[in-house]
């Protein structure tokens, strides 16, 4: 059995081990795969079994790479796989489900917590010389802003999003949550389920755990932006297209959204033009909330244990 991993590098950029998966038959890892389907095709070769991160796997490579009878996505999100083609022509594709789940609720409250206090920012005020020339104790470039009795909508309630709510509530913050499915046993005092309207009303604070859909591209556009607070905080720690870039430009240079906090953008890596990159009071960091070590290497062992279940004719995480 022949496996090819078409782009590791990310998971795994040295420390990790890929050592499990030699057990398995002929194992080829290339650290990165250019975005052409005859590359791919020609990497692919004659494998039975594809790994796959990033690099787009479309109907023409399915159906010109004939010997594939399985691809495993290593990552939640799998819209890098054309999975009714594969469904079509027979190949099972699989993904690794909540690997990432404390990593990206704790980055996300990183990335809030920057926002309440420019800790970076100090940093270098500091080190420049601002504190040692104050004629103060303390000194402060930017407002402080304190959680407590503040109220945090999260769009999406799964469990990245639980999470985030759990960490955020012990910061004092109130929740409200909108998401496609609803549990009312997760509601209490301090979290409760609302509209998607009343959300963008209610909130000082709004946190995308959402999965990218047709439903959800762009739901951060001007007309949802009119009926938020003025002031509010947007953090996006999910799929970049969830965010219209160019109406929360406008609103953050209107000062309508005071600070926006990104991990993810329209496209990645980001373009020299993306119309974020000069905007004032945003945020952006290139998509690492869900790469700690413990992360990945929880990633590492599921995509091991999923094609094991393959191989056993058992297969788990199937999304097709």
């Amino acid at each position: 059995m022949k496996i090819v991993v078409l782009d590791g590098y990310t998971l795994n950029p040295g420390d990790l081990s890929w050592e499990a998966l030699n057990a398995f038959g002929e194992l080829i890892i290339y650290d990165r795969t250019p975005f052409d389907n005859n590359t791919i095709i020609n990497r692919i070769g004659n494998a039975d079994i594809v790994l796959t991160n990033k690099t787009p796997i479309d109907k023409e490579v399915i159906e010109k790479s004939s010997n594939i009878k399985y691809i495993g996505v290593l990552a939640t999100g799998y819209n890098v796989v054309d999975i009714d083609s594969a469904k079509n022509n027979s190949v099972i594709v699989t993904n690794v489900p909540a690997y990432s789940t404390q990593s990206v609720a704790q980055y996300t409250m990183a990335l809030l917590l920057e926002m309440c206090h420019h800790v970076g920012d100090h940093n270098h005020d500091v080190k420049s010389g601002k504190w040692t020339k104050s004629p103060d104790f303390s000194f402060w470039n930017s407002p402080l802003i304190e959680l407590e009795g503040k109220t945090m909508g999260i769009v999406g309630f799964g469990s990245i999003g639980q999470a985030t709510a759990k960490i955020a509530q012990a910061f004092g913050l109130t929740i409200v949550t909108h998401s496609r499915t609803i549990n009312r046993t997760l509601e209490s005092q301090t979290c409760k389920y609302v509209t998607l309207d009343e959300l963008f009303k209610q909130s000082d604070i709004i946190s995308l755990h959402c999965p990218l859909t047709e439903g959800t591209k762009n739901i951060i556009n001007a007309q949802n932006i009119e009926k938020m607070k003025t002031g509010v905080k947007i953090i996006n720690t999910s799929r970049g297209a969830l965010i219209n870039e160019v109406d929360l430009k406008k609103a953050l240079e209107s000062e309508k959204v005071s600070e926006a906090a990104l991990d993810v953008v329209s496209s990645e890596p980001i373009s020299a033009n993306n119309v974020l990159l000069n905007t004032k009071n945003c945020i952006i960091t290139p998509h690492i909330a869900w790469a700690p070590k413990e992360a990945r290497n929880r990633l590492m062992l599921q995509a091991i244990k999923n094609l094991e279940a393959f191989i056993k004719k058992q297969p788990i995480n199937v999304v097709n």
